[in-house]
């Protein structure tokens, strides 16, 4: 993911490519959200977004995506508060499963709150980013990213300023909200560290 995240970056403007001139790669830029100062770089994550589609109907993936959230949220690590998070699942069975396993609490306590059941963020009803981090992704034109487990993910349609959308599993979903970032390694860099 991170040797094709780079290419990308650089890569003519088009499928997989945004068309980055080197020296537009360490681009970063800085804003404060809820008393805190974050930075944006290119390959920040922005939506994260667990979402109706065949995999929802998978309980081994969704209740994988669960048990990433309770063992993060045990560890005290926290997504960023800026990036919007957000589970619809395709059926109310994955609700009760949820329940019935004691994960929902976990899920909530990252972010990952049911907004709802079917077709959400994949088709576009993201609703708003946070006014903040829209200003700060135009302020330097950062490539910033979305990563869902739904199924389309062209440029402008999870939301207008995620250039990058990444289609994932639903624990892989959990994974970068956590991480912050496509530009990770996930065999060589840790998610994040606790404490």
């Amino acid at each position: 993911m991170k040797t094709d995240w780079n290419a990308c970056l650089t890569n003519p403007v088009g499928f997989k490519g945004f068309g980055l001139a080197q020296e537009r790669l360490q681009d970063s830029s800085k804003f404060s959200f809820k008393g805190e100062e974050f930075n944006l770089n290119h390959g920040s994550v922005v939506i994260a977004a667990i979402t109706s589609c065949t995999n929802t109907s998978n309980p081994g993936v969704m209740l994988a995506a669960a048990i990433l959230c309770k063992n993060a949220h045990e560890r005290g690590i926290k997504i960023k508060p800026y990036i919007k998070t957000s589970l619809s699942p395709g059926s109310q069975a994955v609700s009760r499963y949820y329940e019935l396993s004691g994960l929902t609490k976990y899920l909530d306590a990252m972010g990952f709150y049911h907004v709802g059941y079917g077709c959400m963020t994949c088709i576009g009803n993201s609703g708003d980013i946070h006014k903040e981090v829209e200003e700060a992704i135009k302020e330097k034109d950062i490539c910033a990213a979305s990563v869902l487990s739904g199924n389309r993910n062209f440029e402008g349609r999870v939301h207008p300023f995620t250039k990058a959308n990444f289609l994932a599993s639903p624990p892989l979903v959990v994974a970068f909200a956590i991480a912050g970032t496509v530009d990770i390694d996930f065999e060589t860099e840790p998610l994040a560290h606790d404490g």
